[in-house]
């Protein structure tokens, strides 16, 4: 049976690469469990659904060179027919504003006028009767908009509309308790209502940075079409029809009206992109950081079992002659492999023990300066059983040579 006091006296000699070793598992402790915790929080914000059907739906984004005013609205209606004449297309419709755009417009609504303060902030799409169609929102009470609700304005002479559909989680904060069909509700300044007519079962807003994780899901639908803002055109193609439309769409619409701008690139504004690179685009940051934590945290892994390695290849080359001696005197390959096992487990679990509390302390840390969430306790778990599994596998290699040490060849080296 193995007996911890020869081990414990032994790493008492080798004070240095103890203390060195540990230190470097408990900062691998606590930097491998935040970043595991914040890449967990990355995917998951990654994996979020936006509420609308993603496949085979086109954004494209127009900016008229020498219209303006009510000129705008008799453009776009002639952009409309144009794309909806295209094959492959399933129906179009025009927004200032759409899930995932990269920007937006959002404000602040209440049940009342005179309230002091907005129930909630929200974001608000400016959409024509076909955008819930196209996009495939989901209608889960009263209906759509109807032509002539569409209004045409300038965003410097916002009237208030008469009609209003918003997202189910938008429904519930502002009409708790209480079916939201038919209410009242006052954006911004305003002081006269729009009645909902519609609630959207989920309906994602038009940005995925963490500022806006709060109001994702609020959502006001109205029915304008700003003649100032740069619209986008969201065009549901037919199926196996994306591909064929994309390489055509800008031709068409130059044919109809040259005096326009489709952007290129990427981001608010961008010209002709499938709804597949919008999501790209708009998670691009997340996806790049929890890339690159999980590179930090390979990395560090790999650097602490070659530090553990090295310091225990180097102790089996220190020891030849006592694991010589202690073979001559009866002990197994078994026992040696077992105690540099032992010994590598001890400096593991000090070292994991203060990665615990470095951990914690780094997670408020990022609380504090970043508004990060606070490290969860499961994470902590996961790092301390990988840590203490990384640290056995890296001792195997060098314990397996010692224990192959033969008594002759230890006792006659020098």
């Amino acid at each position: 049976m193995l007996q911890i006091k020869p081990v414990l006296a032994a790493l008492k000699r080798h004070k240095a690469g103890t203390v060195l070793i540990g230190l470097q598992i408990a900062l691998t402790l606590a930097i491998v469990c935040n970043a595991l915790f914040l890449i967990q929080q990355k995917v998951t914000h990654l994996s979020r659904t936006t509420g609308i059907v993603e496949s085979d739906l086109l954004t494209v984004g127009s900016e008229w060179t020498n219209a303006s005013g009510a000129e705008v609205g008799s453009l776009v209606r002639t952009d409309l027919q144009t794309l909806r004449q295209l094959p492959g297309v399933a129906d179009v419709g025009v927004s200032y504003g759409y899930p995932l755009r990269g920007g937006g417009w959002n404000d602040g609504v209440s049940t009342k006028p005179d309230a002091k303060q907005s129930a909630a902030l929200a974001w608000r799409f400016f959409v024509d009767d076909h955008v819930l169609s196209v996009l495939g929102a989901k209608l889960i009470a009263g209906r759509n908009f109807r032509p002539d609700e569409i209004h045409v304005v300038d965003s410097h002479n916002l009237v208030t509309p008469a009609q209003l559909i918003i997202t189910k989680a938008l429904a519930d904060k502002v009409y708790p308790n209480q079916s939201a069909l038919g209410k009242p509700l006052y954006i911004a300044a305003a002081t006269s209502p729009s009645t909902i007519i519609g609630i959207i079962d989920h309906l994602q807003g038009g940005s995925a940075s963490s500022w806006s994780d709060a109001i994702s899901d609020y959502v006001v639908l109205e029915p304008k079409l700003l003649t100032d803002k740069s619209n986008a055109y969201l065009v549901r193609a037919q199926p196996g029809q994306l591909s064929a439309i994309t390489k055509v769409v800008r031709t068409a619409l130059f044919k109809t009206n040259r005096m326009r701008i489709i952007p290129d690139g990427e981001g608010e504004g961008a010209g002709v992109r499938s709804f597949a690179q919008v999501r790209e685009q708009a998670y691009k940051s997340d996806r790049g950081m929890a890339i690159i934590m999980s590179v930090i945290c390979a990395v560090l892994l790999i650097i602490t079992a070659a530090g553990i390695v090295g310091l225990t290849s180097f102790w089996v080359s220190q020891r030849r002659k006592q694991i010589g001696v202690r073979r001559a005197l009866g002990a197994t390959r078994g026992d040696i492999l077992s105690y540099f096992l032992a010994e590598n487990f001890l400096i593991s679990l000090g070292g994991v023990l203060a990665g615990i509390v470095l951990a914690f302390g780094m997670s408020l840390w990022l609380v504090m300066h970043f508004e990060t969430q606070r490290l969860s306790l499961p994470y902590v778990l996961v790092g301390v059983l990988l840590l203490l599994l990384l640290g056995q596998a890296a001792t195997l290699a060098p314990a397996l040579r010692a224990s192959c040490i033969s008594p002759v060849e230890a006792t006659r080296s020098t």
